[in-house]
């Protein structure tokens, strides 16, 4: 599995908040823009939570198995990948979702005297925050996740070993 790019990433959240920022402004002027839900920023959080504790938690015990401890609990490989996997789509949602959030939270800005559209900018800057620290901690589970490198048998440039 290829590891996460940041540019990729970026990108996605860019044009996902260029076009959610345009479709706001055209959205807003034929008629009223839906409201930002009070649960996005909670879930987007939630989300982040589970993707750190599950980072800390395989951490602890790959650690423990490095260092070899009496009583540790292996890793399953397979759980492993599983958790990859996991950060890998949440990450590339939450870039999304993060944008989209984003480009409407700034077209709310313009109409901050409003009272409603004023909690929904803030609903919509909060989500944006909770998308990016689900992409920290999606990157940060496949860092804990990552494979160490066979330098020794494999130095750079050379061709693998059969």
């Amino acid at each position: 599995m290829k590891q996460l790019r940041i540019r990729v990433l970026a990108g996605v959240f860019v044009v996902a908040g260029v076009l959610s920022w345009a479709g706001a402004r055209l959205w807003n002027s034929v008629g009223t823009l839906p409201s930002v839900p009070l649960a996005a920023p909670i879930v987007l959080a939630l989300i982040a939570v589970v993707l750190l504790a599950t980072a800390l938690s395989l951490r602890a015990r790959f650690k423990a198995q490095r260092e070899r401890r009496p009583g540790a609990k292996g890793v399953d490989p397979l759980m492993a990948a599983r958790a990859v996997v996991f950060g890998h789509a949440s990450a590339l949602v939450a870039a999304l979702v993060s944008g989209i959030y984003g480009g409407v939270g700034v077209f709310l800005l313009e109409i901050l005297d409003i009272p409603a559209r004023r909690d929904q900018a803030i609903y919509a800057g909060l989500s944006a925050v909770a998308g990016i620290a689900v992409i920290a901690a999606a990157l940060f589970l496949e860092r804990v996740c990552r494979l160490p490198e066979d330098d020794e048998n494999n130095p750079p440039g050379a061709e693998p070993a059969a």
